[in-house]
C-alpha cells in the first residue's frame, strides 16, 4: 500500500508545469537552486503555521539561490477551493509570499500531477508514497534531485540547517 511506481525522470528540471495563470513554466529554470516545493492550501488549519514561516526562510536564502514554488491542492477535506490566480494573491498579499505559486494540482491518485509522481517516487513519507496533507515540503538539490521530504506539521524553519547545507551556507 502506497508504493510508488518508478519514474524514468531524475530530476524536476526535466518537468514543465503551469504557472497559476496557465503558461508553462519549464523547471530547468531553477538549475542551480535549492527548490522547496510545497502543496499548499488557504482554509487549512496549517495555512496560518506555514505560509509566514515559508515567506520567513524564502527572504533569508533567496539570494543565496533559494526558491520555493508552491502548488494549491484541493485534495484534502476541499481546503483550496479557489483558483489558482486568488491562492497566489491570498499568499501574496496576506504572507508577503514572493515565491512562485503555480496552478492547482492533484498530489495522490491516478491524476496526480507528474511532478508529484516524480517527488513521491524519489522520497517516501510516514505513509508510504502519498501525500498525508497540505504543505508537505520536498527539498530539492541544485541538481534537482530529491534530497529531503517533510510532513505538514513540520515547521518550515525547522528544515533551515538542511537548506543551508544544501546551499553550502551557514
Amino acid at each position: 500500500m502506497g508504493a510508488a511506481p518508478s519514474v524514468p525522470e531524475n530530476s524536476i528540471h526535466e518537468f514543465t508545469v503551469k504557472d497559476c495563470k496557465g503558461k508553462d513554466v519549464d523547471l530547468s529554470v531553477y538549475k542551480g537552486k535549492v527548490v522547496l516545493v510545497v502543496n499548499v492550501a488557504s482554509k487549512c488549519g496549517f495555512t496560518n503555521f506555514n505560509y509566514p514561516k515559508l515567506a520567513e526562510l524564502h527572504g533569508k536564502y533567496r539570494a543565496k539561490g533559494f526558491e520555493i514554488l508552491a502548488f494549491p491542492c484541493n485534495q484534502f477535506l476541499y481546503q483550496e477551493p479557489e483558483s489558482s490566480e486568488k491562492v497566489e494573491e491570498f499568499a501574496c498579499t496576506r504572507f508577503n509570499a514572493e515565491y512562485p505559486v503555480f496552478q492547482k494540482i492533484r498530489v495522490n491518485g491516478p491524476k496526480a500531477a507528474p511532478l508529484y509522481k516524480f517527488l513521491k517516487a524519489k522520497k517516501g513519507g510516514f505513509c508510504g508514497s502519498r501525500i498525508k496533507w497540505n504543505f508537505t515540503k520536498f527539498l530539492v538539490d541544485k541538481e534537482g534531485r530529491v534530497i529531503g521530504r517533510y510532513g505538514p506539521s513540520t515547521s518550515p524553519l525547522s528544515i533551515e540547517g538542511d537548506i543551508q547545507k544544501a546551499l553550502n551556507v551557514q
